[in-house]
C-alpha cells in the first residue's frame, strides 16, 4: 500500500467512487466523484493531534466490526494511505450542533477544512481493471445459530479483530463482557455457504481460516475448540499438513453442521449430529465462533452496469471464458479480478490480479487492437431514429446522433451480435458478412447440395 501511494505513475484517489463510464477500448472516459473529508490532504501531514483531541467518540462498525470506537474524526485503520483522517460528519459535534472545532484549532497546519464539497474528476483512461472485492455473509440471517440475539456468538471477523495485536482487544480473547476467557469454543463452518436457503456455493477460504482461527483461539486461551464442518476443503500447499497438525494439537472435528444453537445455565449449547458416530451431540460452550462465507457486493448489479459487464446468477461478475480468459470481461479494455469474480484466497487473488495487470500491459504495448469483422452497420438513409436499437444493444455499441437523428454503430465495442439488426423496424441496421442476400445465398447453397444426390 505504501509503495503504492509513493509510486510516480499512480495516481491514489481514496474516499472516491466511479459514477459514469463511457467510451471503448484504448479511449475510454471516467467520471469520477471524491467525496469530501473536510481534511485538506496536500496540507495534512497524519500527525494525528486531531484525532487525539476530538471529544466525541463512536462505535467502530468499520474496520473493527463494532467491537472497538473511534473518533468523529479518524483514519480507517492504522496503516492507511494515505495517512489523512476524515471527519464523520454525522457523528461530529460541528455538523451535529454547530459547535466545537476542536480538531481545527489543534491542526498544526490548517488542513481542517468544514467547507470542503466532493470534487469531480473526468479522467480518460485505456483499460480498467475492476477489483470491487466481495461483502461478509450477514450471520443474522440464519436465525438459528442466534447471532445477535445470543451475546457470545461471534463472527469470523469479530475473532480475527481481536486475535490481532493492535486491535480492540490487544490481542487477546474474550467473552462480550470484556474479560471472561473462554474455555470452551466452537467453530461452525459453512454459515451462509453450501446451503440452497442462501448461497449454493463454496465460499472456499472458510475451512483454512477456521482452522487458523481455531490454532490461534487455542494459542491464546488454552480453550478445548470444536470444529464442526460438513466437508474439510485444504486444497492447497501445505493447507492438509496444516489440518493434521490441528488434530495432533486436540482440536476435536465433528463431521455435522449443527442444527440449532441454545442458552441454558449460562452456556451455549450446540445441538449437532455427527455423521460419523451416527448420534446427535449436544456441546456445552462458552463461545460460538461463525465461519461466514464470501457474497457479491450488495451493489455488484449496478457496478456491472456502469462498466458494461454482466453477472452471474450469484451476483459475481462474468468472465469472458472460465478456463481460456479468466480475467477478461466481454467489454473489451475492462477487466476483473480477485474476489469481485467469485470467491478466492490471497494467493489466487494475488494471481489474478497479476494476470489482470499483463493483459493491460499487452493492450498497452500492442498500440492498436482489432475489432470484429462482423459488426453491424446502419444505413442513414433508412433510419428513422425510433432508438429500439439502442434499448437492445448488450454492449451499449450504438450512439444516438442528436444532429442527424440516426443511430450510429461505435465498431469498437460492437461484437456482432446482431441483436440490433433483429430488432430494427426498418431494416436499417445490417451485420457485415451477415447480409440477407448472403444469408439467403447460403440456404439456397445447402438447399442445393442436399438436392444433388437426389436428382443423380
Amino acid at each position: 500500500m505504501m509503495d503504492a501511494g509513493r509510486h510516480p505513475n499512480i495516481n491514489l484517489l481514496t474516499y472516491s467512487e466511479v459514477e459514469e463510464v463511457s467510451g471503448y477500448v484504448g479511449n475510454f472516459t471516467v467520471r469520477v466523484r471524491q467525496r469530501a473529508r473536510s481534511v485538506d490532504m496536500d496540507l495534512c501531514t497524519g500527525c494525528g493531534s486531531c484525532e487525539e483531541k476530538c471529544p466525541r467518540r463512536v462505535k467502530d462498525d468499520g474496520f473493527n466490526v463494532g467491537l472497538g470506537r473511534r473518533k468523529a474524526i479518524y483514519r480507517p485503520f492504522p496503516q492507511a494511505v494515505p495517512a489523512v483522517p476524515v471527519i464523520d460528519r454525522e457523528n461530529c459535534l460541528f455538523f451535529m450542533r454547530g459547535r466545537c472545532k476542536l480538531c481545527e484549532k489543534v491542526c498544526p497546519t490548517g488542513a481542517v477544512d468544514y467547507e470542503q464539497e466532493d470534487t469531480i474528476l473526468d479522467l480518460q483512461v485505456g483499460n480498467i481493471i475492476v477489483a470491487t472485492g466481495y461483502d461478509p455473509f450477514d450471520a443474522t440471517r440464519v436465525t438459528e445459530y442466534g447471532y445477535g440475539r445470543y451475546p457470545n456468538v461471534f463472527t469470523s471477523l469479530e475473532i480475527e479483530r481481536m486475535l490481532t495485536g493492535s486491535g480492540p482487544t490487544a490481542g487477546q480473547v474474550f467473552l462480550r463482557d470484556g474479560e471472561t476467557v473462554p474455555e470452551t469454543v466452537a467453530v461452525i463452518h459453512c454459515v451462509g455457504s453450501r446451503d440452497e436457503n442462501y448461497n449454493p456455493y463454496c465460499s472456499k477460504v472458510c475451512c483454512m481460516y477456521s482452522l487458523k482461527l481455531a490454532h490461534l483461539v487455542q494459542g491464546k486461551t488454552g480453550a478445548r475448540v470444536y470444529e464442526c464442518y460438513i466437508d474439510m476443503r485444504t486444497a492447497g500447499k501445505l493447507y492438509e499438513e496444516f489440518y493434521k497438525r490441528l488434530q495432533m494439537e486436540g482440536t476435536v472435528f465433528i463431521n455435522g453442521r449443527p442444527s440449532e444453537i441454545l442458552p441454558e445455565d449460562g452456556k451455549l449449547v450446540v445441538y449437532v449430529v455427527d455423521r460419523a458416530l451416527g448420534r446427535q451431540l449436544r456441546l456445552p460452550v462458552d463461545m460460538v465462533i461463525l465461519s461466514i462465507g464470501i457474497e457479491a457486493r450488495h451493489d455488484s448489479q449496478d457496478v456491472a452496469r456502469l462498466f458494461g459487464i454482466s453477472c452471474d446468477a450469484d451476483g459475481f461478475f462474468k468472465e469472458k471464458h472460465p478456463k481460456l480468459d479468466p480475467v477478461a470481461t466481454l467489454t473489451d479494455g475492462v477487466f476483473v479480478a480477485g474476489c469481485a469474480q467469485g470467491p478466492r484466497d490471497i494467493p489466487d487473488c494475488v494471481a489474478q490480479g497479476a494476470a489482470a495487470a499483463a493483459r493491460v500491459l499487452t493492450l498497452i504495448r500492442q498500440e492498436r487492437v482489432e475489432v470484429e469483422a462482423a459488426t453491424a452497420l446502419v444505413d442513414e438513409m433508412m433510419c428513422v431514429g425510433c432508438q429500439q436499437c439502442i434499448q437492445t444493444c448488450p454492449y451499449t455499441a450504438i450512439e444516438f446522433i442528436e444532429d442527424r437523428k440516426v443511430a450510429h454503430v461505435i465498431e469498437a465495442l460492437c461484437k456482432g451480435c446482431g441483436t440490433c439488426a433483429g430488432t430494427c423496424p426498418s431494416k436499417a441496421i445490417t451485420l457485415r458478412h451477415f447480409t440477407d442476400r448472403q444469408l439467403i445465398s447460403e440456404m439456397l447453397g445447402a438447399m442445393q447440395l442436399m438436392m444433388e444426390p437426389v436428382l443423380a
